[in-house]
């Protein structure tokens, strides 16, 4: 069958197309370019690689580890704003910006395999924020119950903290964050009574009437100033005494 005169040109002008240059002042489609952050989403989700020679150091000291605080921004505020209260043995695993699915990931080589005795486990505010993809207060439920199920298994005690108080989030202008927070603090305290876990719960010293949290305790609404982390080591310091974990 041969091909009209046509025809023939039509394809021959598309196989040229690729090769064709652009007119002046034509759009072209956007080149996006991927950021650091969003690479490392795609080739370490949970970010394992973050603390791999902080852990190897560890383990090379011999000191023994207490506790370890695994969690998001918060936590890692934590040592930043009040490196004083992460002597040698307490040791801190937070990453700026993580849900609890990247938590649980990491919990093997960032948590069990320093051999701690114990566990403090603060996450859910990024999962409501969506910081990875929509999830849902029973996805973030599940995930922490399934990091202290890996704790437990491993013989550590779990101290199981709630979602510090926010009226908002400033990265997610509009959200509702006061009833998923209430909701999931609920099912986090429920869940450490029922199963034997120790309740952490720092809402009383941080809170405010409307359930934000009070002024002058962070600096964005969210996370703590090093006053905000006074307040959190009022609330914990007796209950690592209690457990001579300090």
């Amino acid at each position: 069958m041969t091909l009209s005169a046509n025809r023939r040109k039509v394809l021959a002008l598309a196989a040229l197309a690729p090769l064709m240059p652009q007119r002046a002042g034509a759009q072209t489609a956007p080149c996006s370019v991927e950021t650091a952050d969003e690479a490392r989403l795609r080739t370490d989700f949970p970010w394992l690689d973050r603390y791999a020679r902080d852990n190897a150091q560890v383990l090379a000291s011999g000191v023994p580890t207490n506790i370890v605080f695994m969690g998001d921004s918060i936590t890692q505020g934590w040592r930043d704003k009040h490196p004083a209260f992460f002597p040698d043995g307490r040791v801190n695993r937070g990453i700026g910006g993580q849900t609890t699915p990247q938590m649980l990931l990491r919990m093997m080589a960032d948590v069990i395999a320093l051999k701690p005795v114990a566990v403090h486990i603060m996450g859910g505010t990024n999962d409501i924020a969506g910081n990875t993809g929509p999830m849902s207060p029973d996805m973030t439920c599940n995930n922490i119950a399934a990091m202290a199920t890996l704790a437990r298994a491993n013989g550590l005690r779990v101290l199981l903290a709630s979602i510090p108080p926010a009226a908002n989030f400033p990265w997610r202008p509009g959200l509702d964050t006061r009833t998923p927070i209430a909701r999931i603090n609920t099912w986090f305290r429920d869940y450490a009574l029922r199963e034997g876990h120790v309740w952490v719960d720092y809402h009383p010293a941080l809170a405010n009437d409307s359930g934000g949290m009070e002024p002058g305790l962070a600096v964005d609404g969210v996370h703590p100033t090093p006053t905000g982390y006074d307040a959190m080591e009022a609330v914990l310091l007796p209950v690592l005494r209690q457990l001579h974990l300090a």
